[in-house]
């Protein structure tokens, strides 16, 4: 991750939700005060973001291409 973390044992599991329109999600989100993990990235299939929910649990968003 940009910030320095990374993978413990067991990995990083997370819950992934769909979303239609990824900007407008991390707009609204990053103006509520949601912490993200990363940047919004662009792979095989998709644009994904990582943010933490309010226990610090990781979420995906992620918007199919």
């Amino acid at each position: 991750m940009p910030d320095g973390r990374v993978p413990e044992p067991g990995g990083w599991n997370r819950i992934s939700l769909q979303v239609d329109d990824i900007d407008a999600e991390v707009g609204r989100l990053d103006k509520a005060g949601v912490p993200f993990r990363s940047t919004i990235v662009t792979g095989v299939g998709g644009r994904q973001v990582l943010l933490d929910d309010l226990s610090g649990n990781p979420v995906e968003l992620f918007q199919y291409t």
